[in-house]
């Protein structure tokens, strides 16, 4: 166990977009004692990167982040590099995504709390690991980064049945997509409305689905967009 810092010595860096939320965590660790600064995400023609950068440079002990930081987009890309860093990163955020929770864990991060959660447990963990005790069961640990590892698995599947789409199958999923039936396609192509149909049960084939409805929600879901050379 490494021997505690006095509060005073110990800064604490709160990355979080949400201004009242902030501002609360800043007054209850000020009233701990701690060395606190808060790190608002960048406005416009601000890059993420100098958010970044200017985290390291505070030189905290322990940051405060926040996953989702309004312009900055996704704050589980700070977590390795302040981790490098040497600053222990605990995660709070309104996020339910156990999946998510696992990556930061994966990442580095010491902690995830919800937003949700009393004050006084963020405290508590911050209270702990200044004083070096663990924060986490290993065994809730290793649950969440199961988890993620099982969600990453099943994603990199479907991207695997994407990736067997021919060129003109993804155009017709993209067409799916964007909102346009059979007929609306097979009008743009100029092509039989029987022959989009075929294209598009061999879609459905492929990716393991039974529906237009279930492969235009996976494509979503997972982000895919048809090449630009086949879109339309």
């Amino acid at each position: 166990m490494t021997q505690p810092l006095a509060r005073g010595n110990v800064r604490v860096l709160i990355i979080e977009d949400h201004a009242l939320f902030a501002e609360s965590l800043e007054l209850a660790l000020s009233l701990e004692g701690y060395n606190v600064r808060r790190c608002a995400p960048p406005s416009s023609g601000v890059s993420p990167g100098a958010m970044l950068s200017a985290a390291v440079r505070a030189k905290p002990r322990i940051a405060l982040l926040d996953l989702d930081l309004g312009q900055y987009g996704d704050g589980t890309r700070m977590i390795t590099p302040l981790v490098t860093a040497g600053v222990q990163v605990v995660v709070v955020t309104a996020s339910s995504d156990r999946p998510r929770w696992g990556e930061c864990l994966r990442l580095g991060a010491r902690k995830v709390l919800a937003k949700t959660e009393p004050l006084n447990e963020i405290l508590a963990t911050v209270r702990r690991i200044n004083q070096g005790f663990p924060v986490i069961d290993r065994e809730e640990r290793d649950r969440l980064v199961q988890l993620w590892h099982d969600q990453h698995q099943a994603r990199r599947l479907m991207f695997d049945r994407l990736s067997l789409l021919t060129p003109r199958e993804c155009e017709v999923l993209g067409q799916l997509m964007r909102g346009y039936t059979v007929r609306e396609i097979a009008s743009m192509s100029v092509v039989s409305e029987a022959t989009v149909r075929t294209q598009v049960k061999s879609v459905l084939a492929k990716l393991e689905v039974s529906s237009q409805l279930a492969a235009v929600g996976m494509a979503h879901n997972l982000g895919w967009q048809p090449p630009l050379s086949t879109a339309s």
